[in-house]
């Protein structure tokens, strides 16, 4: 119960992402000054908390022990998350980004073969790759539908260009994230806590944003004040508060995969709480009926896909072993 209240208020901190990011998009900012500035922000509040808890170099060491599988998953997990998330703000309303966003618990359910479950058996420890959850893909493709129908309730009113810009950055996003996610936990081992895994990943992806920050310096020159201020709230909010909250959650669960898929689930909240915010923040904001429908249908699909998700993992197991290789 303890993760699935962590991810709802994660939920509602990541909110502030969509919502300033659309304002900043809005307002003339570029998309790179909004994901580089947004960790770069990041880094000292991390590292200053990391230190009081006088565990900066046991993370030092856990990453010295594999740096390329660091900075890999953490490009992944950071990198081709947020920077497609901030480019998509250019192309789509802040709700819809959101809605759209839903999709990572469908890209999380067709990404558990990769993984692996490691069981005590008699003879020892084996590992077990996690097959499709069947019934939580069926209750994902509710989700899909509502995505898909919000997707044309807004291709009625933009081009084609702009809707493809709008879905394709966000896709990628979906399938990062959860990826990264959980290839780091898995590297991690249960070794560091939520707030040393986001700074090691933040540290990790820090090339990236570098990179992109002297592109667009080169290029257009520094970034407003009014970004600059946006993209340290949304770094104190969804950057620090938002990720650590999660990723204590998916700690919590890490080795309870159908817990793991309903707190992924608890990010159904992030469209409800973004979609209030841009109404009251953004002049302009609209949602057709299509649209409501299509948000009305993620919402429902994820909660759906939560219980699903539980209740598969409190099926008793069979008798019979599991095909294993050994670990």
């Amino acid at each position: 119960m303890k993760a699935i209240v962590y991810g709802l208020l994660a939920s509602f901190f990541f909110a502030v992402t969509f919502v300033l990011n659309k304002w900043m998009s809005d307002a003339g900012g570029n998309w790179m000054w909004s994901a580089s500035l947004r960790y770069i922000f990041m880094l000292p509040m991390l590292l200053i908390i990391v230190l009081l808890r006088n565990n900066f170099m046991h993370l030092i060491r856990e990453m010295r022990r594999h740096p390329w599988r660091w900075a890999w998953w953490s490009f992944v997990g950071f990198g081709l998350f947020y920077a497609p998330l901030c480019f998509a703000a250019k192309y789509s309303p802040a709700w819809l980004v959101a809605g759209t966003w839903q999709f990572t618990i469908v890209a999380g359910s067709l990404l558990s073969p990769l993984f692996h479950e490691i069981i005590q058996t008699e003879v020892g420890i084996v590992k077990t790759r996690h097959k499709l959850p069947m019934r939580s893909i069926g209750m994902s493709l509710v989700i899909l539908t509502g995505i898909i129908i919000m997707e044309w309730s807004q291709s009625t009113q933009v081009s084609l260009r702009d809707t493809v810009l709008g879905i394709v950055p966000i896709v990628i996003a979906a399938f990062a994230y959860p990826l990264g996610n959980r290839k780091m936990m898995e590297l991690c081992e249960g070794k560091l806590d939520a707030y040393q895994r986001t700074l090691g990943m933040t540290i990790s992806s820090l090339p990236l944003w570098i990179a992109l920050s002297l592109y667009q310096l080169c290029t257009h020159g520094w970034p407003s004040a009014g970004q600059s201020l946006q993209t340290l709230i949304v770094s104190i909010f969804s950057g620090v508060i938002a990720t650590v909250l999660f990723f204590t959650a998916t700690d919590i669960a890490r080795t309870r995969l159908h817990v793991l898929s309903a707190v992924e689930a608890t990010q159904s909240g992030e469209v409800v709480f973004t979609l209030i915010g841009e109404l009251l923040l953004i002049s302009g904001t609209t949602i057709s009926y299509a649209g409501m429908i299509g948000l009305i249908l993620v919402v429902a699909g994820m909660v759906l896909h939560s219980l699903v998700s539980t209740r598969e993992g409190h099926k008793p197991s069979k008798p019979s072993p599991p095909s294993v290789t050994m670990g």
